[in-house]
């Protein structure tokens, strides 16, 4: 799958903006994850493009987020390795996370979040003003951003990258699609 054939999957599935650039932003994330741990850039990218891809339709029925998705996936044709860490980014389902790409995909899915909240206090609100520092700051304030499980994006340590140098590649990232996001 290309990732122009992906991104209109998710548009055919996906209405909501916000999720979309969420889906984005997690694609480029993985993207530069992939890059730094010499992993396969295009394969994490979709993954990360794909993963939120039946939220809207399983938003109110957590407990089968991600088992739509992979239902949708094998569907298409994708990689079993791509469907099991889309299963497994979700905690609902008892998937283990065995993978890099699994663990990868699970410790990006909130930073992005929380970046764009980061972004969302500067008084520009756009990814040019953010610092890693900046995202420190939020990081440590636990009544910033809720949603962005901290422990969850502190588990990048176990694949050996230090949190800083995660925040350092998310941020790059993301400021690389910047007109994409609206950031």
């Amino acid at each position: 799958m290309t990732r122009e054939d992906a991104l209109k999957l998710v548009k055919e599935k996906v209405h909501t903006p916000e999720l979309i650039n969420h889906m984005v932003a997690t694609a480029a994330i993985m993207e530069g994850l992939a890059k730094r741990l010499g992993e396969d850039e295009e394969k994490w990218y979709l993954t990360g493009l794909l993963h939120d891809i039946d939220y809207e339709e399983t938003k109110d029925a957590p407990d089968r987020h991600s088992l739509v998705a992979a239902e949708w996936l094998e569907k298409e044709g994708l990689d079993e390795e791509m469907v099991h860490a889309v299963k497994a980014h979700n905690n609902h389902e008892g998937v283990e996370r065995t993978s890099l790409l699994d663990k990868a995909l699970y410790y990006t899915d909130p930073l992005s979040g929380l970046i764009t909240a980061t972004a969302y206090v500067m008084p520009s609100r756009t990814l040019a003003e953010v610092k890693v520092k900046s995202i420190k700051k939020k990081f440590k304030d636990k009544s910033f951003a809720k949603g962005a499980n901290r422990e969850q994006i502190r588990g990048i340590e176990e694949l050996g990258i230090p949190l800083q140098e995660f925040f350092e590649i998310a941020l790059k990232a993301m400021q690389d699609i910047s007109p994409t996001l609206g950031l």
